[in-house]
């Protein structure tokens, strides 16, 4: 059973940086994309970015110029470095793996709080 572990999540004040990880326990293969999503209180569920297999990244236009997601397949581990963050960004972010013919596997989620 794969499992996805994620870290790095804290409080910052505004103007801050953070860095998330998402480590998977397991054997994955076929990987489709890994990415993020985030849920703020009150809010539904939206996505912040995305790497496929190729490397292509995406990012989601409010985080485009200040975040940016890498992966090390090594280490089966995507990351989300998160710069210049706002209040706006906190909320609970998700890392998620896209595998080909299987249900996307999912993070237990990480608080991010954006506040002086």
């Amino acid at each position: 059973q794969v499992q996805l572990v994620e870290s790095g999540g804290g409080l910052v004040p505004p103007g801050g940086s953070l860095r998330l990880s998402c480590a998977a326990s397991g054997s994955i293969r076929r990987v489709n994309s890994r990415g993020w999503y985030r849920q703020a209180p009150g809010k539904g569920r939206e996505s912040v970015a995305v790497i496929d297999s190729n490397g292509n990244e995406g990012y989601a236009q409010f985080v485009k110029g200040r975040f940016a997601i890498s992966r090390d397949n090594a280490k089966n581990t995507v990351y989300l470095q998160m710069n210049s963050l706002k209040p706006e960004d906190t909320a609970v972010y998700y890392c998620y793996v896209q595998v080909l013919g299987q249900p996307t596997y999912w993070g237990q989620g990480t608080q991010v709080t954006v506040s002086s």
